[in-house]
């Protein structure tokens, strides 16, 4: 049982228009990217943000949430156990949603919370705009790759992984 100010405080967290996902949205439209779709219902796992036409899904990722690697926040102290399975939970299924997209040969970008914040979120932004760019050229050139991206600033390793390569 949870004590009604817990369970306030869960209610509050929001899953939709995140301050992180209201800041790439917004790049997106400054850099031209518009058309897009908000938690697609027809593709898998319901990306943040969806361009259908190209096969393109963004999941902006909240480091606590999706427990980011790069910022290994530490598990809650209470009811260890609840916390450790609910984000095992969102893994896994973080993990499955991204093979299914891969298996339709979508190009999954995921974009981290902490990679928003203060001297990273303009370098951010710009690689995740080069990563649109290098999508709709290979698109152009006849080639759709499905791959899954985690975007990250210059000087970041950044972390590929590639399914299929097709000719249209």
């Amino acid at each position: 049982m949870t004590s009604e100010a817990t369970r306030h405080v869960m209610q509050a967290n929001k899953s939709k228009n995140t301050k992180p996902e209201l800041l790439v949205r917004s790049a997106l439209r400054d850099a031209g990217y518009t058309g897009y779709r908000l938690h697609w219902k027809k593709a898998p796992g319901h990306p943040d943000i969806c361009f259908p036409g190209r096969k393109i899904a963004i999941f902006v990722n909240g480091c606590f949430w999706h427990r980011c690697p790069r910022c290994a926040l530490p598990t809650p102290k209470s009811n260890v156990e609840f916390w450790e399975g609910k984000f095992a939970r969102n893994r896994a299924r973080d993990a499955h949603d991204q093979e299914l997209l891969l298996a339709d040969g979508w190009t999954v970008l995921v974009v981290w919370e902490c990679q928003l914040k203060r001297r990273r979120l303009e370098p951010t932004i710009h690689d995740l705009v080069l990563e649109l760019e290098r999508v709709e050229s290979e698109r152009a050139g006849g080639l759709r790759v499905a791959r899954v991206v985690e975007v990250r600033p210059r000087g970041w390793r950044l972390r590929v992984r590639s399914r299929r390569l097709r000719r249209r």
